[in-house]
């Protein structure tokens, strides 16, 4: 994996007190088509997860990008939506974004209310995870990179995937299991984390 800069140095900030904690918070899952967004949704939600899924079809050839994802034969075309409890004083609300760029237009609505956002990454097609990095920069959303383990991935150290994306110090980059509860959960908790800390300095 290529870096674009020397490896920054990042202090993690203190977790915030219980207290501190919002009651609900609606968290945005984003990245690249087939980055696992929406089977991270459903392996946390304790409600049945919303899905616009739809098949692949014909008229997506040459239009959606499924250069190392070839097997995917659904792609999300509007959002996902579920939902968990932390504990007593916290519920996150999760809305997948719709991975190709011909649904771009769709974020803003998505965004609207949001508290922070999860990037999705996929080392295999990290360039794919640009664009998400790029839109919650300008709308200064703050955002972690979650990189999902892919079985068939190379595992890159978190700092190498910080230096390839070009990310700031005070970014955190994660590795997850999009597939499994816990580790969803523990990027989710991070994330409110990452923003309580932040909008204390």
């Amino acid at each position: 994996m290529d870096s674009v800069r020397s490896e920054p140095h990042y202090e993690p900030h203190p977790a915030p007190r219980r207290e501190d904690l919002p009651q609900a918070v609606k968290i945005l899952v984003a990245g690249g088509f087939g980055a696992g967004k929406t089977t991270l949704v459903g392996a946390v939600s304790e409600i049945t997860p919303f899905h616009t899924e739809e098949t692949l079809t014909r008229s997506g050839i040459g239009i959606d990008d499924t250069e190392g994802v070839e097997g995917k034969s659904t792609t999300t075309v509007a959002m996902d939506f579920g939902r968990i409890t932390i504990h007593d004083r916290l519920d996150l609300f999760l809305f997948g974004t719709p991975g190709q760029d011909r649904f771009w237009f769709m974020w803003d609505e998505l965004a609207a209310g949001a508290l922070c956002a999860v990037v999705l990454a996929d080392t295999r097609r990290l360039a794919a995870s640009f664009p998400a990095v790029d839109y919650f920069e300008r709308r200064g959303l703050p955002f972690v990179v979650a990189v999902n383990s892919f079985d068939d991935a190379r595992i890159y150290p978190p700092e190498t995937v910080r230096a390839a994306l070009d990310l700031d110090p005070g970014i955190p980059v994660l590795l997850c299991d999009a597939r499994h509860r816990d580790s969803v959960k523990s990027v989710l908790v991070a994330t409110v984390e990452h923003v309580l800390a932040t909008e204390a300095l």
